[in-house]
């Protein structure tokens, strides 16, 4: 049943399984081992990254493909939302309307680029998907009137999911039965959901197709596949998972703005966690992005405690100050890419597995 259930691609090795049996574990009881609304950002957050990153890799682990447009279909996701529930109120159906109007608009923009653009070389294609981002992200900016502009929009959710609703007077395990509860679990729900849809994509024979032509383009072409029509099609697959993990990230927030779903440093870290996770796997986006988004979150909080210990000595105190916090980070994430060269999954597979 699990085989099935995942696709007949088993994480072959213990401590791979180990870690996923964690991380799905982890992240369905967060709200009852880790009280408090940071963690429960935290957890969010590693969900809203699992969808971006897998979806990501759809096109570079998977396929190839170097886009620079990924998080403009994140984008649309988180203001087809925002903007649905700005305009028509906190309702059922303006959330499906938006959901719905994000979804068309990335399956046309991402076939249009697709079909005019991927006939081009690699490095041409990432540059001519960098200008359309940009300029799309310039566009959200000044469309005030409906984007809300470099502000953004602060938006309602239906009353099911707001944090003011309580279902139950008695809290269960020490936790308040309320909308934001079933908000995170809309989102746990809908990542498992996705991912294992990824999963199942990239291991049937469409998904193989896809591999080949990443290891050998001009084979799969002679061999009789068009391959433009796969990557095209592999484009506006990857880009409607990235337009429902920006759906996530919105109703989850109650709020969308360029710097948050637009952000060139969105990308810059999704490219970060495909190579740390590793190329070619979904199982890397899920590892990769929980260890991305707890260094992130929570490597400040442990570099405080450290200041006591080196408070006085002139240069270490300096070098372990919490606000270091992003050189060390950018250390640790330049040692695992130089030690683990295809990602942790990578190198956990690589392993003789003595399971």
């Amino acid at each position: 049943m699990l085989n099935r259930l995942l696709s007949h691609d088993l994480p072959r090795n213990r401590w791979l399984a180990f870690l996923l049996i964690a991380i799905v574990l982890g992240l369905a009881l967060t709200p009852f081992i880790f009280p408090g609304t940071k963690a429960l950002n935290v957890a969010a957050k590693m969900m809203v990254f699992i969808v971006l990153v897998a979806s990501f890799d759809l096109l570079l682990g998977y396929t190839g493909i170097v886009s620079f447009a990924h998080t403009m279909f994140f984008g649309i996701g988180a203001y087809g939302v925002a903007i649905a529930c700005t305009q028509m109120g906190p309702t059922w159906s303006a959330v499906g309307l938006g959901i719905g109007g994000a979804l068309l608009a990335s399956l046309v923009l991402s076939f249009l680029m697709g079909l005019f653009s991927l006939r081009v070389k690699a490095i041409f294609f990432a540059m001519i998907t960098l200008a359309v981002a940009s300029a799309f992200s310039s566009l959200a900016s000044q469309l005030s009137d409906f984007t809300g502009g470099e502000d953004g929009l602060n938006f309602k959710v239906p009353d099911a999911l707001r944090p003011s609703t309580v279902y139950s007077d008695v809290p269960f395990l020490g936790v308040s039965i309320d909308g934001r509860l079933l908000t995170y679990y809309l989102l746990f729900a809908a990542t498992v959901a996705m991912v294992l849809l990824m999963l199942r994509i990239v291991n049937s024979p469409f998904g193989r197709v896809l591999l080949a032509i990443r290891e050998n383009d001009f084979r799969a072409e002679a061999i009789g596949y068009r391959t433009v029509v796969y990557r095209t099609l592999s484009n506006m697959l990857s880009a409607l998972f990235a337009t429902l993990a920006g759906c996530l990230l919105a109703l989850w927030l109650r709020y969308n703005g360029p710097d948050t779903s637009l952000s060139f440093e969105i990308m810059l870290d999704v490219l970060l966690i495909v190579v740390i996770g590793g190329m070619g796997t979904i199982y890397g986006a899920v590892l990769g992005s929980v260890l991305f988004v707890l260094a992130q979150s929570y490597l400040q909080d442990v570099m405080k405690l450290s200041t006591a210990v080196f408070d006085g000595i002139p240069v270490l105190s300096q070098l372990t100050s919490p606000d270091r916090w992003m050189l060390w980070l950018g250390i640790l994430f330049v040692l695992a890419v130089y030690h683990f060269p295809a990602g942790v999954v990578g190198r956990l597979r690589a392993q003789k597995n003595s399971a």
